[in-house]
């Protein structure tokens, strides 16, 4: 039994104090060299990467005007603001004519050598530097925009207990869920953040990276659950009942049946109409 008072084998996160969870694993042996290891294996992705890296920023030099690398503030562990870095998959300053908004799919900002930078997740490496700067980690909740996170956190009364951790480039959510384009989607991907926040390990962390670079080549999330055991959005939802007076919302939401949900709760259709206001444009998550 956890201290909250439920089983441990009770897998829906709706039920537990993330940050209660995070101070046992803080006290872990992988907790205190995950960093080095974070570190080392960064700067061994960039040197084995460096050709596909300056590969695509040459592509992207040739095809459209602007710089090749794009950065953008977003929000990091316990809510500091950093620079994250990524090769630039949309038209240079498109958000001056649209607006912040959410990125769709076949969205035209995204110019053509961009949407294949975007579906091989080629554009991402640079932010192996943000790994080495220790602005991030290798797994993790993917960064938001201060703006969005803001007004995700009125939406889903949980959403700030992603911040408990550092962003990662990769994550259990973005293994199974595609990029963010309502709030039905981010609330789906909470449920997989606070999952992963508040069980992470080593071999969870290894079930990770290794299912990435599958993922990437579009092995489909059911069977890297097979192969690996990686936990599915459809398990992390029980019929425990709510402890009166625990840690969860009164109105904690549920996932639903489905592993790429359109709403995944009240909050989430009652705040629908932020979701034509909000956006990431030029995130991969």
């Amino acid at each position: 039994m956890s201290k909250s008072g439920y089983s441990i084998t009770c897998p829906s996160p709706i039920h537990f104090s993330t940050y209660e969870a995070l101070e046992s694993t803080r006290r872990s042996v992988y907790a205190r060299i995950r960093p080095l290891l974070d570190k080392a294996t960064a700067i061994l992705l960039l040197v084995l990467g460096s050709p596909v890296i300056l590969g695509a920023m040459l592509a992207v030099r040739s095809t459209s005007r602007g710089p090749t690398l794009y950065s953008q503030i977003r929000v990091g562990r316990g809510g500091r603001l950093f620079r994250i870095y990524k090769i630039r998959s949309m038209y240079h300053e498109c958000e001056i004519r649209t607006g912040i908004q959410w990125s769709q799919p076949g969205d035209p900002r995204v110019t053509k050598v961009g949407r294949y930078l975007r579906a091989t997740h080629i554009d991402e490496p640079p932010q192996l530097i943000n790994v080495l700067r220790g602005e991030m980690s290798l797994v993790g909740p993917r960064p938001e925009r201060p703006s969005i996170v803001e007004q995700l956190q009125q939406a889903l009364p949980r959403y700030r207990e992603r911040l408990a951790v550092l962003p990662g480039l990769t994550g259990l959510a973005q293994l199974q869920l595609p990029p963010d384009s309502d709030l039905g989607g981010v609330s789906a991907k909470l449920l997989c953040d606070l999952y992963y926040i508040q069980h992470v390990s080593l071999r969870l962390d290894l079930l990770i990276l290794l299912s990435t670079p599958l993922h990437v080549m579009g092995i489909p999330f059911p069977a890297l659950n097979r192969w690996f055991g990686v936990p599915a959005l459809k398990t992390l939802v029980c019929a425990c009942p709510v402890k009166v007076g625990s840690f969860s919302p009164a109105r904690a939401f549920q996932a639903p049946p489905a592993e790429v949900p359109k709403a995944a709760c009240d909050l989430v259709r009652q705040g629908q109409a932020l979701g034509t206001h909000l956006s990431a444009p030029e995130s991969a998550a």
